[in-house]
């Protein structure tokens, strides 16, 4: 089963182990993530997988805002 985060963001379990992966591709969220973090433009990321859109861009980090705005609760496990 797919469960699509606005137009762009898939979950699937048969897709890169179920993380989240842009429009279903076997490219994930926190790869596109992990690429910006590193300094890498967007254009670089656009390079390197031609298969993308700049709204994909987009849509990793609003889907990353999107988890920031979530309560968490860190419970201490002895």
């Amino acid at each position: 089963m797919t469960t699509y985060i606005g137009n762009r963001i898939t979950i699937d379990e048969a897709i890169c182990n179920g993380k989240p992966t842009i429009r279903g591709m076997r490219v994930t969220v926190q790869t596109i993530l992990e690429f910006l973090f590193a300094g890498d433009s967007r254009e670089d990321i656009l390079h390197q997988y031609p298969m993308l859109q700049p709204e994909d861009i987009d849509a990793c980090q609003q889907f990353a805002i999107g988890l920031m705005e979530r309560q968490y609760t860190i419970k201490n496990v002895a």
